[in-house]
């Protein structure tokens, strides 16, 4: 099978930490070939949307990475396409999506690109609230103020950051706190997402793997002694867990609407088993899952993608790439 990756270059891929380069890694040992573009590479002729992608090969133990020569292909003759461009959601990225939106239903897209629109990392979280911890979205300093005073501590971030970026934790009586209000707000004209403080952070932010709705397995990711994130992108370590009960019934709640916007490969972050993000973009940690539990839980996902590929007629990748 061909596997096309939309994603960022492959010198910004950390070779023992990526997803995507686990991924890459699985599905090369189980025989298929591996293509590589960036979401600028997508481009439509005559409402058809193809790709000049590259071929890729990658070491089986280290980062090596081996290109072929750029090649045209049309987006419907590949097997499997895998949306893993790292956020932010830009317009580069909306365009990316509304052009594989022309092979919908055609060949298999993780994540749905139709999906990926619609699910800001922050706020396709609300459609959950009653799993999350108190949670005001809102531009007004004025109201993300009264939050802090309500809450006494409360964390305050961007919607369109990812690995931590712009996460800042505001206590009551902070003299920054106006300060940190305007810089994520652009003083008043962007929308920011505030949280109550979550105590438990300090012992972890859990990552839960979703494959079409259900738990791959979870890494707790532990913050730095002078950090309130837990991201691994900004140092936070990694320890085995398990799901309790709780964060189970949570998964199993979740589920089902995941399946049905197409977001079939998901990230949850839960602190103190609250609901905290839904990650949908490039979710990660399936490397350090896979060695706390001691196999490669990415040739779980290749191998459903190629239960998968079958639910696509053959016979709608017949026209030749331009």
């Amino acid at each position: 099978m061909r596997f096309l990756y939309v994603m960022d270059p492959m010198d910004r891929v950390a070779w023992d930490k990526d997803t995507t380069f686990a991924f890459q890694r699985a599905a090369q040992r189980r025989g298929h070939r591996a293509l590589h573009c960036l979401p600028t590479d997508l481009y439509t002729v005559d409402g058809d949307v193809h790709a000049r992608a590259r071929a890729l090969t990658v070491s089986s133990d280290a980062g090596g990475v081996t290109f072929g020569e750029v090649e045209r292909v049309r987006i419907a003759d590949i097997d499997a396409v895998l949306i893993r461009k790292d956020p932010p959601f830009d317009d580069t990225y909306l365009y990316a999506t509304l052009l594989l939106e022309r092979a919908r239903g055609r060949t298999l897209i993780v994540n749905d690109p139709r999906g990926l629109r619609d699910a800001n990392e922050k706020l396709y979280t609300l459609h959950f609230s009653h799993h999350m911890p108190h949670t005001l979205v809102s531009a007004s300093e004025a109201q993300l103020l009264e939050f802090v005073e309500e809450t006494k501590a409360a964390v305050i971030k961007p919607l369109d950051g990812a690995g931590g970026s712009g996460v800042m934790l505001i206590r009551e009586g902070d003299k920054n706190a106006r300060a940190i209000i305007a810089l994520l707000t652009g003083e008043g004209r962007r929308l920011a997402m505030i949280q109550t403080y979550l105590p438990a952070v300090e012992a972890g932010d859990k990552r839960v793997l979703l494959l079409e709705g259900k738990s791959l397995g979870a890494i707790l990711r532990v913050p730095r002694g002078d950090d309130l994130r837990s991201n691994i992108h900004v140092g936070g370590s990694v320890v085995p867990c398990q799901l309790t009960a709780k964060e189970q019934a949570i998964v199993d709640d979740i589920g089902p609407r995941l399946v049905a916007d197409g977001l079939i490969f998901v990230g949850l972050d839960m602190i103190g088993e609250r609901l905290t993000e839904v990650n949908v973009t490039s979710p990660t940690g399936i490397q350090e899952l896979s060695t706390h539990l001691g196999r490669d839980v990415a040739e779980d996902v290749i191998e459903w993608i190629e239960r998968r590929t079958s639910d696509f007629r053959p016979q709608l990748r017949s026209i030749p790439a331009i």
